[in-house]
């Protein structure tokens, strides 16, 4: 089992009106979101696949719905390795300019295995 902190920060984000930007606001944005993104851009052709997946992906819901009340992610060891995975091979490059999502990121890959 492995807990990770969820750490959260504001980024700005820009507002449309009729496809141009007219602005930005601030958004509060967590770890949760980022491995969201990371998750929802994945290329469909390397989108695992099976029902042993579709497991995977039903427990990380259940993880991150319980995560957005309690501030803590608690995976089991295989659900942890998949998004690490993702992490080390999806992460684009950019975000490495946001601080925040840095240390986000960073904590996620330093969490420890509890026995």
């Amino acid at each position: 089992m492995r807990r990770i902190k969820i750490q959260s920060w504001k980024s700005k984000v820009p507002i449309y009106e009729d496809g141009k930007i007219v602005g930005s606001e601030e958004k509060d944005e967590t770890l949760l979101d980022a491995l969201n993104v990371l998750i929802a851009n994945k290329d469909p052709k390397e989108m695992p696949r099976g029902l042993d997946h579709f497991r995977t992906f039903n427990r990380l819901s259940k993880a991150f719905d319980k995560a957005e009340k309690t501030k803590v992610l608690e995976l089991e060891e295989t659900d942890y390795s998949f998004l690490k995975s993702s992490i080390e091979k999806d992460t684009p490059a950019s975000w490495g300019m946001n601080t925040s999502i840095s240390e986000a990121i960073e904590g996620f890959l330093e969490a420890k295995e509890e026995k």
